[in-house]
């Protein structure tokens, strides 16, 4: 996969949200709806899904205002939006593509989940369309990948997020530990902070936390998978991707962030040993701001780019984030275009930005919200550094549900396989489920 220039950011504002994606069990709801009807009606209710946040409220003010100005717009079309709690998505949404006669005509989805939906056959294709948007010009180059699928887009970049170095200002102080500017110095200075302070992680590590983990990877110049379509491979056995797993499992043991405690945690526990104080430094989202801000380590952190390998550089951040697609089976395919450019446009995206801390897509966008928040600094530089993406395949789902890599990650810092042994086994399940 390539790695791709990019900008995004989301703000620290005091509704800010997690926009964690998990699956769940959930029927979709009957009223009225996309219906599966043949044409392109001009008029009518356009239904909508967008995620339940965990303060919802600015979200839905900001998305009021973008319907209201579609409507006044539109004469005779009317928006429902409905907030779908995100741990029920998954099964909520297939059970839409299966069921036309209650699906909405726009969804809110993560976009890691694009080929998936691509695959089940729910998302129309709005390539036309987004080509001839003019907004669409000024989309990040990696947001847009985050909605293509063979060369075809389906839906439009709705927000973006990032990860960087989260560090406590004082314990690096008192340890006589410069921020670090390569990983080199980054494993370093975490061991030399265990060192001085036992009873801290240097860094907060989880083996379980793969977008974390990604970074060292791609900083080594290794990558998940390469090719595309229908035929992507896995990479994350090669040589260079070795040498990044291998960076990345030095940081568990006793000399930091000791493996039978730090083997099971994921992205939010690491995020929450920082804020708690038990921890010197983290690799935390744009999106983690809040939760640090309201823990025990407020006023006394900053944050920095994830170093690279090379000293000044910056590794690749997973680029993540949400996109809004209009359905295939929606009677009203023109309208429902619009109301998707409508809630993703420039001034929807610089709103939700003010009100929930979500980065803009749009690099112009991004860089007036930096101005306004110096705090996003740090992540608009990640981005405009290059970041990378999951492959656009429904395998990566499968993948992904599996824990194919955070168990390569937990059988290596367990010792119960060298990283040659635990790449290859988790090669070879990635390659199985590109297969299917």
């Amino acid at each position: 996969m390539k790695r791709t220039a990019l900008a995004r950011t989301r703000l620290p504002v005091t509704a800010l949200v997690f926009a964690s994606l998990a699956v769940a069990s959930c029927a979709p709801q009957t009223s009225g709806g996309g219906g599966g009807a043949k044409g392109d009606e001009k008029s009518g209710t356009l239904r909508v899904w967008l995620f339940q946040e965990v303060a919802n409220k600015p979200k839905e003010q900001v998305v009021d205002r973008a319907v209201a100005a579609f409507e006044k717009a539109h004469a005779g079309a009317k928006v429902e939006v409905e907030y779908i709690p995100v741990d029920t998505r998954a099964q909520r949404i297939k059970a839409a593509f299966n069921d036309p006669s209650s699906a909405p005509d726009l969804i809110e989805y993560g976009n890691t989940d694009t080929a998936g939906y691509v695959k089940d056959g729910g998302l129309a294709d709005v390539s036309a369309e987004f080509a001839a948007w003019n907004e669409a010009k000024d989309t990040d180059p990696t947001a847009k990948q985050s909605v293509t699928v063979d060369g075809k887009v389906y839906g439009a970049p709705f927000f973006v997020g990032v990860r960087a170095l989260y560090y406590r200002t004082d314990v690096l102080k008192d340890a006589g530990v410069q921020v670090p500017t390569s990983q080199a110095e980054l494993i370093a200075a975490a061991k030399a902070v265990r060192k001085a302070k036992p009873d801290l992680y240097g860094l907060a590590v989880g083996g379980a936390y793969t977008y974390g983990a990604m970074p060292f990877v791609w900083a080594h110049g290794g990558e998940l998978a390469t090719g595309g379509g229908s035929s992507y491979k896995s990479a994350i056995n090669t040589e260079a991707s070795r040498k990044g797993i291998a960076a990345y499992t030095s940081l568990f043991g006793d000399d930091n962030c000791p493996a039978q405690k730090c083997a099971k945690m994921g992205g939010n526990d690491t995020v929450t040993a920082f804020a708690s104080g038990k921890a010197a430094m983290a690799i935390g989202g744009d999106f983690s701001h809040a939760a640090v801000e309201a823990g025990k380590v407020k006023g006394k952190y900053a944050v920095v780019p994830l170093p690279g390998v090379a000293k000044g550089s910056v590794a690749p951040a997973f680029a993540g984030g949400n996109n809004i697609g209009v359905l295939k089976s929606t009677p009203r395919r023109t309208l429902a275009v619009e109301l998707m450019k409508s809630l993703t446009a420039k001034k929807t995206q610089g709103e939700l930005f003010d009100a929930m801390g979500f980065l803009p897509t749009y690099g112009d966008v991004r860089a007036a919200a930096a101005k306004k928040e110096p705090f996003v600094e740090p992540f608009v530089k990640t981005l405009a550094s290059g970041t990378e993406f999951v492959p656009a395949s429904p395998g990566w789902g499968k993948i992904d549900a599996s824990l194919v890599l955070p168990t390569m990650f937990q059988q290596i810092v367990s010792g119960k396989k060298d990283v040659a042994a635990a790449s290859d086994e988790a090669a070879k399940k990635m390659d199985e489920a590109f297969g299917k």
